[in-house]
């Protein structure tokens, strides 16, 4: 059986889009996000997937001034589990 992959850094993309709805009380589209910020919109996709993905400190510089939060409001850092097995 295949060993599931490990997630090191998770996006909270998702949670500052519906933050961002819920006080602007709109809805707010990937287009809508990528034409404010620079980013494209297939970048943005993957951001919101559940897979792991690379990208640019400057594309998480550009989401951090857009919606008004730190780096650590954006994304978190996923300690992978210790290999007991290998001491």
């Amino acid at each position: 059986m295949a060993t599931p992959e490990v997630f090191v850094v998770r996006f909270h993309l998702r949670r500052r889009i519906e933050e961002f709805e819920l006080k602007h009380k709109r809805h707010l589209t990937l287009v809508e996000l990528s034409a404010a910020t620079g980013i494209v919109r297939p970048t943005l996709s993957l951001m919101l997937a559940p897979r792991p993905m690379n990208t640019t400190t400057n594309n998480l510089a550009k989401l951090c001034e857009f919606f008004g939060c730190g780096m650590g409001d954006l994304v978190e850092y996923i300690p992978e589990p210790k290999d007991d097995a290998a001491k």
